[in-house]
C-alpha cells in the first residue's frame, strides 16, 4: 500500500517573528516541503504616495524616512535629487560630500541589521546580532550628533542638507573608521566558515542570473546572482564618480552569496566614507530654497543605490507647491517578487532562511 499526504495551506505571518514585519507568506505544503507560495502584503499600507500630493515638496521629506526606516538617509537623498532635477537646483559641493558620507554610513548600518537578523534566521542565538547592533549604534550616534535623530533622520534638504556637521563629528567618525575594518574582519572569522551557517544558507533560495535580471532585482539580491550592477558605478550621481570602490558579486545566487555580498559592501562603504571625509571641501552645505518651492511644469525621475537596491522617485509638477504625482520604485517590493521561485521545493525551515536573505522592510513594500 502506498501512502501519500494531502497538501495543506499554512499561513506564516502576518504576526510572526520570522517575517520581519506585518507580512504574510501563504504556503502550500506536502508534508514539510513547499509546493506553492504566495506573498500577501498591504497590512502596512498608509497611502503615502497620495498623501504626498497634498503637501509641499519640503513637507514630503519626512515621508521618505518612514518607508525604509532602516535607511532613512538614502531615502531622503533619492527624493531630494528628484525635486532638484525637476527644479534645476545645483547642490553645493560640500553638501554632495556630506550626502555621500551619510548614505554610506547608512549602508553599513543597514547591512549590520540585515546580516545580524539573517544569522538569527539561520538558527544562531543572539550573539552575532548583538555584535552587529553594537557597531550600528555608533553610526546612529553620528547621525544623532548631526541632525538630532537616530532612525528617521529627516536630514537631507532640497538644495543640500539640513545642517553642517558639528565639530565633534570628524573625530568620532575617524575613530569609527579606524575601528570598523577590524570589527568586520572579526565578523568574517566568526561567520564565514561557520558550519551551521554554511549548511543552512549555501544552496538555499537560489536565484539564477537570468531570473534576477528579468525580475528587475537590484542591490545585493542582483549582485549575489553574479551581476555587477551598481548605480554608483553604472550611473554615477552626487560625487560617487570621484570615489574608488569595488562592486562585490556572488557566484551561485544563494542566500550565502547574498550574505557575503553584504559583508563585503560594508568594507567598501567604509572606504568610501574615509575618502569622502579626507576630501571634504569647505563651503556652504545648502543653497537657499523657498519652503514652498514651485518647480516648473514637468517631470523628473532620480534613483540612488540604496542599501536594498535601486530606489527611484518619480515626481510630476503642475507648477504648484505640491507634487501633481509622486511615485516610488521601492527595491524591497520588487526584490520580494521572486519569493515564490526562491522557496518552492524548500522545507519551511529553509524558506525562512531564503526569505531572510532578501532583506526587506515592510514600510517600503506597502507605502
Amino acid at each position: 500500500m502506498t501512502l501519500s499526504t494531502e497538501p495543506f495551506v499554512v499561513n506564516i505571518g502576518p504576526q510572526h517573528p520570522s517575517t520581519h514585519g506585518v507580512f504574510r507568506m501563504r504556503v502550500m505544503l506536502d508534508g514539510e516541503r513547499i509546493i506553492d507560495a504566495d506573498m500577501v502584503v498591504g497590512y502596512l499600507h498608509r497611502s503615502l504616495e497620495k498623501l504626498a500630493e497634498e503637501r509641499t515638496y519640503t513637507q514630503n521629506i519626512p515621508f521618505t524616512d518612514r518607508m525604509d526606516y532602516l535607511s532613512a538617509m538614502s531615502n531622503n537623498l533619492g527624493y531630494c535629487m528628484a525635486v532638484e532635477k525637476l527644479a534645476g537646483i545645483r547642490v553645493p559641493e560640500r553638501a554632495e560630500y556630506l550626502r555621500v558620507i551619510m548614505a554610506e554610513l547608512q549602508r553599513v548600518a543597514n547591512h549590520s541589521m540585515a546580516i545580524g537578523t539573517f544569522i538569527n534566521d539561520c538558527g544562531a542565538w543572539q550573539t552575532p546580532l548583538m555584535y552587529m547592533l553594537a557597531e550600528r549604534e555608533k553610526i546612529l550616534d553620528l547621525f544623532e550628533m548631526t541632525c538630532g535623530a537616530r532612525l528617521t533622520c529627516n536630514y537631507m534638504r532640497i538644495g543640500g542638507v539640513a545642517f553642517d556637521i558639528p565639530d565633534e563629528f570628524l573625530p568620532a567618525a575617524n575613530a569609527l573608521l579606524a575601528d570598523l575594518p577590524g570589527k568586520i574582519e572579526g565578523y568574517e572569522r566568526l561567520l564565514m566558515e561557520n558550519e551551521i551557517l554554511i549548511a543552512r544558507a549555501r544552496g538555499c533560495g537560489v536565484i539564477p542570473r537570468d531570473l534576477a535580471i528579468n525580475s528587475s532585482l537590484s542591490g545585493p539580491m542582483l549582485r549575489g546572482s553574479g551581476v555587477a550592477w551598481d548605480l554608483r558605478k553604472a550611473d554615477p550621481y552626487s560625487v560617487y564618480d570621484r570615489m574608488q570602490f569595488g562592486v562585490p558579486v556572488g557566484e551561485n545566487g544563494d542566500a550565502y552569496d547574498r550574505f557575503l555580498v553584504r559583508m563585503e559592501e560594508m568594507k567598501q562603504s567604509t572606504g568610501i566614507v574615509r575618502q569622502a571625509l579626507g576630501d571634504l571641501p569647505r563651503g556652504p552645505s545648502k543653497v537657499d530654497v523657498p519652503l514652498s518651492i514651485r518647480p516648473p511644469i514637468g517631470e523628473a525621475y532620480a534613483r540612488v543605490e540604496a542599501p536594498k537596491g535601486e530606489l527611484g522617485y518619480y515626481v510630476i509638477s503642475d507648477g504648484g507647491t505640491a507634487p501633481y504625482r509622486f511615485h516610488v520604485r521601492a527595491p524591497s517590493f520588487i526584490n520580494l517578487s521572486v519569493l515564490k521561485e526562491m522557496v518552492v521545493g524548500l522545507t519551511v525551515a529553509d524558506a525562512i532562511v531564503a526569505f531572510g536573505s532578501i532583506d526587506i522592510v515592510l514600510g517600503e513594500v506597502d507605502r
